[in-house]
């Protein structure tokens, strides 16, 4: 592959991401020797078995009888992107972290059931073995985002029991090729084919440009996924998640996140929703998220000032205040003793 040829595949698989990280995967990570700085929080809480037998990892931070989070990470990640949340709200909730089906330290499905439904199924499930006479906050990043709304379709009897507000970063409800692919669409998606054999295009030019240059995997990564003030440590530690992401999630799962539509279920959601968006997010732009919180009864829109669609780790000095100030008036609590962000 000429590197002209690999610029150009990657300005196409750019284009393909799907909330959540085909730029990150293609950044060649520089080896550091900060992985024990993204430990995943310290109480081990699983496995937790999802409906199928699939075994999760939930793990959490923070005082045992105190008012619950639960955060849902996105596409290709893993628990350890909510580490500034954490480790900062960890002083006045208990934090609760699972790595989805296929991520992580989770199993991945006999059946290959990476779906966003099941995915759903499985945040339910672990807000019930966690905590099931709590009320709490759920905390979704893209593809976690848009679980929570699968949740609420197919359980809206825990919206407002149960979940008494929810936040959704970097997300959408619909239509993610708009935000996500833009112009490149047509060279995805063949004219007779599925979105699926598009994902699995995308997967096979992933594959293809981690053999390439790796300048070009970078400066790819950066432009799509990241705001240029990104931490290097943030950024090679995201890509690496992305990159070590199997094929069954790139295919399946990407063509499921390019199919969803839970705009019917917004109607639903009558709990205080936050939706956050970095105002240089290029995979679910500021436009989506203003789109979003409009359609929700009690939405309320964030812009986070310098960060791309890793908001929660770019900007945590910006986005951990408004999560604090969101489960606090859900959940009817006073100001609290939280102390501000570490940032």
């Amino acid at each position: 592959m000429t590197k002209r040829t690999t610029i150009l595949s990657a300005g196409i698989a750019a284009g393909a991401v799907a909330a959540g990280l085909v730029g990150g995967a293609l950044w060649r990570r520089r080896p550091t020797g900060a992985d024990a700085t993204w430990a995943p929080p310290p109480e081990d809480l699983g496995p937790i078995e999802a409906f199928d037998g699939t075994k999760l990892a939930v793990r959490a931070a923070g005082p045992a009888d105190a008012p619950l989070l639960l955060f849902s990470h996105g596409f290709s990640l893993d628990m350890t992107t909510w580490r500034e949340q954490w480790s900062d709200l960890g002083d006045e909730f208990l934090c609760v972290a699972l790595d989805h089906r296929a991520h992580g330290r989770s199993e991945v499905p006999v059946t290959g059931d990476v779906t966003l439904r099941s995915m759903g199924r499985d945040l339910a499930t672990v807000l019930d073995a966690v905590a099931p006479e709590k009320r709490a906050v759920l905390i979704g990043h893209s593809m976690g985002a848009m679980a929570i709304l699968a949740m609420a379709e197919q359980r809206p009897d825990l919206v407002g029991e149960r979940v008494a507000g929810l936040a959704l970063l970097g997300a959408s409800a619909s239509d993610l090729l708009r935000g996500a692919m833009g112009g490149v669409t047509h060279l995805l998606r063949p004219r007779l084919g599925s979105v699926t054999a598009a994902a699995r295009r995308v997967d096979r030019l992933r594959k293809a440009i981690l053999a390439g240059p790796g300048d070009v995997s970078a400066i790819v990564a950066r432009v799509t996924q990241f705001a240029p003030e990104a931490s290097d440590d943030v950024v090679n530690h995201v890509l690496h998640l992305a990159e070590r992401t199997s094929s069954l999630v790139w295919a399946d799962g990407l063509s499921e996140l390019i199919g969803m539509d839970f705009r019917h279920a917004l109607s639903r959601i009558t709990v205080p929703a936050l939706v956050a968006v970095g105002d240089q997010d290029r995979v679910t732009p500021p436009a989506v998220a203003v789109e979003l919180a409009a359609a929700l009864p009690e939405g309320r829109l964030f812009i986070v000032e310098g960060a791309g669609h890793i908001a929660m780790l770019e900007r945590p000095e910006q986005l951990n205040p408004e999560l604090r100030s969101l489960a606090r008036g859900a959940m009817g609590l006073g100001k609290g003793r939280g102390r501000r962000g570490r940032k």
